[in-house]
């Protein structure tokens, strides 16, 4: 019952570990396809302009493979060289994009997918932060949420089956939820709303969009789905009513997953730290992606007890690929998340800080953000202010 718990104490120490004795922080690069090659090397950028006084480690990088456009040189997407890179000399990485094929092809198959797998990366954690997001009403509001996606199973795990009946065909998927992958979720979601409880205390409350309590919503459809949903319900809210400390210092609260879809564009600032299964978790996070305006300012972390990919959330988008008009928020936003979980929790905020300052001037954008702004202009500014 309690391995979980177990788990996420050692990673604590890991991440204590890192700040006191590493004098290196290894980051694996992986661009991989399309625009992947320019912001991960935005990001790259934007690491080594920190200052030393707030980024004590000496970082070090290791350019690796994947991808669909290396499927097709060499068949296969992910290599074994360079999962042996992420296991023996990494300490995180960051993951660029992937041009996977909307049809079947033989021998493929996601890389991103097949890291979470390898690394056992069990969770998908989304910021979703703005200083005026758009509302279903059309009224700005600031908010500052973080969805956390179990990324193991639901209806994920590909278990489906085709038959032909009476009627004609029919088709089947089963739904996969357990009680030590939920509780693992669970664990992640009420660690990190302590985490970010710890790093608002670090600006002043003025600028801070969240100013309660932590909180935390578990997302569930437990009215129809009584058993699986029941299930990671129930277990979820086990996490925190068996630990003294999240019941002191967090709130938790319950939404149906379709009325979480409403409140979220009705009032997005309600929401601290949402937690949900892996298929509605998906549905959220890119939904919650259209209140900021535009997938290239929103990144995501695929967090395990002792790994963490920083992936931005966009695509590949082949149609600007080599253009230098990406925008790079996303994958510089990926990378402070990765510092946030490897222990470096003031590099993060000063990256975090400097990008909002960036976007809330409003004079340098990249075309999707209706600017004429470069890349490299874009990445430039960030490092400046740091």
């Amino acid at each position: 019952m309690y391995t979980a718990l177990r788990s996420f104490q050692r990673a604590a120490a890991c991440r204590a570990a890192y700040t006191t004795a590493s004098k290196t922080l290894t980051i694996g690069l992986i661009p991989a396809d399309g625009i992947g090659r320019e912001v991960i090397p935005a990001a790259r950028q934007v690491l080594e302009a920190l200052p030393s006084d707030i980024m004590p480690a000496r970082l070090n990088f290791v350019d690796l493979d994947a991808g669909f456009e290396y499927f097709q040189k060499h068949g296969v997407a992910l290599p074994e060289k360079t999962l042996e890179a992420l296991k023996d000399s990494c300490d995180g990485a960051l993951f660029g994009a992937v041009s996977s094929p909307s049809h079947k092809v033989a021998g493929y198959s996601s890389p991103i997918v097949g890291l979470r797998k390898k690394m056992n990366l069990y969770a998908n954690v989304r910021p979703v932060i703005s200083g005026a997001a758009a509302t279903a009403s059309g009224e700005k509001r600031a908010i500052d949420m973080l969805i956390i996606r179990e990324n193991t199973e639901c209806l994920y795990i590909k278990e489906e089956e085709q038959h032909d009946g009476p009627d004609g065909k029919y088709a089947i998927a089963k739904r996969r939820i357990s009680e030590f992958a939920s509780r693992r979720a669970g664990e992640m979601a009420f660690s990190m709303a302590l985490q970010r409880d710890s790093m608002r205390q670090k600006v002043p409350e003025a600028e801070r969009t969240w100013k309660g309590r932590p909180k935390v919503t578990i997302v569930h459809k437990s009215n129809v789905l009584s058993v699986t949903d029941g299930l990671w319900r129930e277990t979820v809210r086990g996490v925190h009513a068996g630990n003294a400390e999240y019941k002191s210092k967090i709130d938790t609260e319950e939404q149906l997953v379709d009325s979480m879809v409403y409140r979220m564009f009705r009032e997005p600032e309600a929401f601290d730290v949402v937690v949900a299964p892996n298929m509605y978790g998906d549905i959220i996070s890119d939904g919650a992606a259209a209140l900021v305006g535009s997938l290239g300012l929103v990144p995501s972390a695929n967090v395990g007890d002792s790994f963490v990919v920083g992936e931005p959330v966009h695509g590949s988008a082949p149609d600007i690929a080599g253009k230098n008009i990406a925008n790079p928020v996303a994958a510089i936003r990926s990378a402070a998340m990765l510092l946030e979980r490897t222990g470096y929790e003031s590099a993060a905020l000063a990256i975090y800080r400097a990008v909002d300052k960036v976007l809330g001037s409003g004079q340098i954008k990249t075309p999707d953000l209706g600017g004429k702004a470069t890349t490299t202009e874009v990445t430039a500014a960030v490092c400046k202010l740091l």
